[in-house]
């Protein structure tokens, strides 16, 4: 699927995937991901415009430094793109890190959001799941081809079950580039001195954040193997908003891949309730 650019305002060319027609929603992938993390929810969002944006630093855009790799940055990187193309609001699914700068956008943008869908990611994040992210982040994988990897991702991927061997060749091809010098990361390795600064700094207190989605449709969709947000985290999320879609996706860790049934029917309600 081609992709288009456009220039944020600090200069950076950011890359962005815009197909169909209908309601305006902004995919964000996952901390080291891009738009084709959502290749396969995709075909199952008739009548809706889906807007699939590259993170600078990641996939087609820019790299800008690890400085740049902030959730507030990308949070305007995604403003800016609702302006460039003329959308005065959209309903947003964020992965992981999309649902914090989705979460951030809804304290700092309410007027731009017409919803949230979180797909495994809430205001508290276990400490596990980001050791798990550390030890890969801005690494290249030890796997001698994308076959080799391929065959190795079921013991990479503890948590997931029954995922057949061409959904993880997809996802290798996604997520890695097949080289002479072997398999290589599609975004900018400084993006994990962005990541070490932010686990190695204090905590900071996300459930403001979550409150500020107050008004909005919102939906949770989490893995039910998940070490990223847990079922006590989750709890509290659905207490404070009574009225959240929510679904578990069993068989699954962090993250979903958002085809299995259990996450298509929430992301269907959650998009009715947001006018689609």
């Amino acid at each position: 699927m081609p992709q288009t650019h456009f220039t944020a305002p600090d200069g950076a060319r950011l890359a962005y995937r815009d197909t169909g027609a209908g309601l305006p929603v902004i995919a964000l992938a996952g901390l080291t991901r891009d738009g084709r993390d959502f290749n396969y929810l995709a075909p199952h969002l008739p009548g809706v415009r889906l807007i699939r944006p590259d993170y600078r630093g990641r996939g087609g855009s820019s790299w800008t430094g690890a400085a740049t790799y902030t959730v507030p940055t990308e949070a305007r990187d995604v403003l800016a793109l609702m302006d460039h193309l003329g959308i005065a609001r959209a309903a947003i699914i964020g992965t992981s890190r999309g649902g914090l700068i989705g979460m951030f956008l809804a304290a700092t943008a309410p007027g731009r959001l017409a919803g949230l869908c979180l797909n495994d990611v809430g205001p508290v994040i276990e400490r596990a799941g980001l050791e798990r992210i550390f030890d890969y982040v801005g690494r290249n994988p030890r796997a001698r081809n994308a076959a080799d990897l391929v065959a190795r991702m079921p013991g990479l991927m503890p948590g997931f079950e029954g995922v057949p061997p061409e959904r993880w060749a997809a996802e290798v091809a996604h997520h890695y580039a097949e080289t002479p010098d072997g398999l290589r990361i599609r975004y900018d390795p400084s993006l994990r001195e962005a990541f070490l600064a932010a686990f190695d700094g204090p905590p900071t207190d996300l459930w403001p954040l979550f409150d500020a989605c107050a008004g909005l449709p919102l939906a949770l969709i989490r893995g039910a193997n998940s070490d990223l947000l847990s079922p006590e985290a989750t709890t509290e999320m659905r207490r404070r908003r009574p009225d959240m879609i929510f679904a578990e996706v069993p068989g699954r860790a962090h993250i979903p891949f958002l085809d299995e049934a259990e996450a298509l029917a929430a992301i269907s309600l959650w998009l009715r309730a947001c006018g689609a």
